[in-house]
């Protein structure tokens, strides 16, 4: 009696006529929510400032016609563009600040240091983000005020070392500036001299102030403390980038006999472009839209964009109109700067591939 082999059926897969919901209608699903939670608080709010930045001299409760550009037009005063320009100068200077601080961090953590404390120090790293940035600014307020931490324990103490050798740098700065004076310098060059870091124009270096230093409400203290505050940001995701590193490719650099610093720049920071660049982004954008370090640790020499929002719209003198198209401004270049990072992770993909 011979047995028949039946072979196995292959399953069948379902048709379209079975699915209970069409193909376009099930990604609708999943994004809807996200999409709604964007829609209402991002895009929503975006368009009414846009649409107020239309309206020039515009006050809370009045109607809103749009007229025209001519609140984007103060922004080219004199007086506005050196506020965006001091707010620019904040935000590259703690971007810097933050790279060259940060970039050595992450390069020990994920390279030299051992595997079982990795996590451990970039929690270290971590925790002073987990307290408000006012407490911090505040903590800083207390360092950097004449009579704080860091005169009493640190700076009085070196006055006797430190003094003679200021005023001797002091007689060479003087020396430097008498050659530029005989320098014709362009108006536009003391304009942004003096209007940028508020010091007596024309166009000179200042005098380093012998010991002790009053840094509050200066501003060195603003980039010591939005430094301070996006340091972390710029630590994690540096050494995200440089766990990844491939250490074949600096074996194969040494096999070569090229020395520590050639494998360095053109190896290292070559495979690490991606997470500075992300890094750097992050951190611009932050420092762009402080509003905490400027206003505690500035004091009202140093008004950036933020403040000058702030004072638009709950300020004595309101100009929400104004205040958009300051806003639209700060949105504007925080799209490019992610544009231009996305632009160069997918430059920097393909290349790999």
């Amino acid at each position: 009696m011979s047995s028949q082999i039946i072979p196995p059926t292959a399953a069948t897969p379902p048709s379209e006529e079975s699915c209970p919901l069409p193909k376009w209608l099930a990604p609708l699903i999943l994004l809807g929510p996200s999409g709604l939670w964007l829609l209402l608080l991002l895009i929503l709010p975006t368009l009414i400032i846009f649409q107020l930045s239309l309206v020039s001299g515009i006050r809370p409760g009045e109607k809103v016609i749009p007229d025209g550009l001519s609140n984007y037009a103060l922004i080219f005063q004199p007086v506005y563009l050196l506020v965006m320009a001091r707010s620019l100068f904040f935000a590259v200077g703690t971007t810097i600040i933050c790279l060259l601080l940060g970039f050595p961090v992450a390069y020990w953590i994920a390279i030299q240091a051992p595997k079982r404390w990795q996590n451990l120090l970039l929690l270290g790293f971590v925790l002073p983000l987990w307290t408000s940035s006012l407490l911090r600014s505040y903590a800083w307020i207390t360092i950097l005020r004449p009579s704080g931490v860091l005169n009493t324990f640190i700076v009085n103490p070196l006055k006797p070392i430190l003094n003679p050798l200021i005023s001797l740098l002091n007689v060479l700065l003087g020396a430097v500036n008498w050659l530029l004076d005989t320098i014709a310098i362009l108006d536009l060059a003391n304009l942004l001299w003096v209007g940028l870091l508020n010091l007596p124009g024309p166009l000179q270096i200042p005098m380093i102030p012998l010991l002790p230093w009053n840094l509050l409400n200066q501003w060195p203290a603003v980039l010591i403390g939005m430094s301070y505050g996006l340091l972390p940001y710029m630590v994690l995701i540096l050494y995200s980038s440089l766990e990844k590193l491939d250490k074949r490719l600096l074996e194969a650099a040494a096999d070569l006999g090229a020395s520590a610093q050639q494998a360095f720049w053109r190896v290292t920071v070559p495979q690490a472009l991606p997470g500075i660049a992300a890094g750097s982004a992050l951190v611009l954008i932050t420092s762009l839209g402080d509003f905490v370090d400027p206003e505690l640790l500035g004091g009202a020499s140093s008004m950036t964009a933020s403040r000058l929002i702030y004072n638009q719209f709950l300020g004595a003198t309101q100009n929400w109109g104004f205040g958009s198209a300051l806003s639209m401004v700060l949105i504007l270049a925080v799209s490019i700067t992610i544009a231009l990072v996305i632009r160069l992770g997918g430059a920097k993909t393909l290349t790999e591939e």
